[in-house]
C-alpha cells in the first residue's frame, strides 16, 4: 500500500498528476538516499563532497522542486494551498528529514520573492529558480544558544523585547545594517546553506534590542562563519549547525521585516512553517501505518498472519484514522491560510501539534506491529520512529506551541 483513497470528490487532475509525481521521486529517490544518509556514523560525511546528499539534491533541484513555492512568474512551481500540501506530504512518506531540507532550500528566497523588490528578486530569486545544481541552498536562522520556541512566543508578546527576544543584533549605520551574534546549532541547512531569512533583534542607536526583525542575508559575506553539523538521534539526513555573525554588513534594504511590521510577517511566516511541518509528518505517519500494514500481512503467528488477529486490527485502524485526521486537520489549515490576508496561525499550530503528536505515536505503534524485528535496522520502521520523535521538538516545541496557539485562540474567541 503507497496511495490513499482520496476523499475530495473534486480533486483536481493536475494535482493527481504532481501528486504521482512526487511519490515516485519520494519512493524511487528521496526514500533510498534517506536511508542511507541515516547510516553514516558522522554527520560531516553526510555533506562530504561525494555524498548522496548531493545527488539527491540536484535530482529535486532539475525537477524544479526546490522552487515549488516561488511564483510562476519568477519561473517557480507557484504551489499553494492543496497542491503544495499534497507535495509536502509524499516528501514527508519518503523521509522527513530530506523534505524538511528540501523546503527550507527555498524559504529565503520565497520570501525575498513575496517583497515584489524587482532588483532582489533578478539578482537571487531568479538564479535560484534556475539553479540545478543545487548552489544556492536557503536556511531560517531561529534558535539561538539562549533562545528557542520562545523566538515564536515573542511574537504574539507585548512586552520588553529583551525578556524573550533574539541576541543576535542588528546595529544600523547608514545605509546598512551591521549583525553580531550566534545561532544555535538546530538550523536546517546551517552548515551548507548560502543564504539565510535571519531573525535577529533591531537595535537602537545605544545598542540595545528593541524589537523583532528578519533580513536575508548572503553567507558568503566577510564576518559570517558556521560550526560542525549536529549529530542527532534522527533525522541524520537533515544537516543541522551553528551559524555565526562577526559585524556582517548587508544593505539596509536586505532587512525584510522592521519593527513596525514584523509581527505580520512574523505570523505568516510561522503559519507557513507549521503547515509545512504538519504536512511534511503527515506524510511520515502515513509512512509508518503502510509499513505497519504491509508487514502485518505477511508476519505468521498463530498459524496466520497477524493483520487476521483482532487486536492487531485494532492497532492497525486506530494507526489509520490518526492517519486521516492529520491530513483533514493539515490541509484544510493550509488551504485557508494560503488563501487568508490574515493568517489563522493557531490552526497551523493545532495542525502541526496533532500531526507530529499522531506521527510519533503512529509510529510507535507500527513498531510494536514489528515486534523485536521493529529494533532491527534492518526494517526502516525504527528510522521512522526516531524521525518522529525529533517532530515533537524542532519548530516550536509541541507544549510551546498549545499555549501560543490557545492565546491566540482566546484573543478570537
Amino acid at each position: 500500500m503507497e496511495t490513499y483513497l482520496e476523499l475530495d470528490v473534486d480533486f483536481p487532475p493536475e494535482i493527481a498528476e504532481l501528486k504521482d509525481a512526487v511519490h515516485r521521486f519520494a519512493k524511487n529517490v528521496l526514500r533510498p538516499a534517506a536511508i542511507a544518509l541515516d547510516g553514516l556514523a558522522d554527520p560531516q560525511q553526510v555533506i562530504a563532497p561525494d555524498s548522496i546528499l548531493w545527488k539527491f539534491y540536484r535530482s529535486a533541484y532539475q525537477l524544479g522542486y526546490h522552487a515549488a513555492m516561488i511564483p510562476t512568474e519568477f519561473g517557480g512551481l507557484g504551489l499553494r494551498g492543496l497542491g503544495m500540501h499534497v507535495f509536502l506530504e509524499e516528501l514527508g512518506w519518503g523521509s522527513a528529514g530530506l523534505a524538511i531540507s528540501l523546503g527550507v532550500a527555498g524559504f529565503p528566497f520565497e520570501a525575498l520573492a513575496a517583497t515584489g523588490n524587482r532588483e532582489l528578486i533578478d539578482r537571487y530569486v531568479k538564479p535560484f529558480v534556475a539553479d540545478r545544481e543545487a548552489k544556492y541552498i536557503g536556511c531560517w536562522p531561529v534558535t539561538e544558544p539562549a533562545h528557542g520556541s520562545d523566538w515564536g512566543s515573542s511574537i504574539l508578546d507585548e512586552g520588553d523585547p529583551t525578556n524573550r527576544g533574539g541576541r543576535v543584533i542588528a546595529r544600523r549605520e547608514g545605509d546598512d545594517y551591521v549583525i553580531n551574534g550566534q545561532k544555535a546549532a538546530w538550523v536546517s541547512n546551517g552548515t551548507i546553506a548560502t543564504h539565510g531569512l535571519t531573525y535577529l533583534m533591531a537595535a537602537t542607536n545605544n545598542g540595545q534590542p528593541r524589537a523583532g526583525a528578519a533580513a536575508f542575508v548572503p553567507f558568503d559575506l566577510p564576518g559570517v562563519s558556521k560550526g560542525k553539523p549536529l549529530n542527532k538521534i534522527g533525522q541524520r539526513a537533515l544537516n543541522q549547525g551553528e551559524i555565526f555573525f562577526d559585524n556582517v554588513r548587508i544593505p539596509a534594504r536586505y532587512m525584510l521585516a522592521e519593527p513596525g511590521n514584523f509581527e505580520l510577517f512574523g505570523m505568516h511566516v510561522l503559519t507557513k512553517a507549521n503547515g509545512t511541518m504538519s504536512a511534511v509528518f503527515t506524510g511520515v505517519a502515513r509512512a509508518a501505518f503502510e509499513a505497519a500494514l504491509d508487514y502485518s500481512k505477511q508476519r505468521i503467528q498463530g498459524g496466520k498472519p497477524i493483520c487476521e488477529h483482532q487486536l492487531v486490527q485494532k492497532h492497525l485502524f486506530e494507526m489509520f484514522t490518526k492517519v486521516e485526521a492529520c491530513r483533514r486537520l493539515s490541509r484544510a489549515a493550509m488551504e485557508y491560510n494560503d488563501a487568508a490576508a490574515i493568517p489563522a496561525l493557531e490552526y497551523a499550530m493545532a495542525a502541526k501539534v496533532f500531526c507530529t503528536q499522531a506521527a510519533f505515536e503512529v509510529a510507535s505503534d507500527a513498531l510494536q506491529v514489528f515486534g523485536g524485528n521493529g529494533l532491527s535496522k534492518e526494517y526502516g520502521i525504527e528510522k521512522i520512529f526516531r524521525d518522529a520523535r525529533a517532530s515533537l521538538i524542532e519548530d516550536g516545541t509541541n507544549d510551546v506551541l498549545s499555549l501560543s496557539g490557545m492565546q491566540l485562540v482566546l484573543m478570537r474567541a
